[in-house]
């Protein structure tokens, strides 16, 4: 896959993630959740021993990006925890925990 958010590379049994948007902060948007899933997904079969996460820029991560979830005037509040349950709470369920 061809990232475009982030680094991804597995060499010496080491895979390294980099979540890397150093403009933003490094902060989450859905594209760079979909890169980070397909990520931790390759893993699996992986000569990989241990994962090192880290983030490019000076900062490792701002969390979600918030203009990612901008909603029309007049319209309701964006459910910020909409990535989480859709990204993340499923990979668990997925890995047994």
């Amino acid at each position: 896959m061809s990232y475009q958010n982030i680094i991804f590379d597995i060499s010496g049994g080491i895979a390294r993630l980099t979540l890397n948007r150093p403009e933003r902060l490094n902060s989450f948007n859905t594209a760079m959740h979909t890169e980070v899933r397909a990520a931790l997904a390759a893993l699996k079969g992986a000569d990989a021993r241990v994962l090192v996460i880290t983030g490019a820029g000076r900062g490792f991560c701002a969390g979600q990006d918030l203009s990612d979830r901008a909603v029309a005037p007049g319209g309701g509040p964006p459910d910020l925890a909409d990535s989480i349950e859709k990204n993340y709470k499923r990979s668990r369920r997925q890995a047994g925990v």
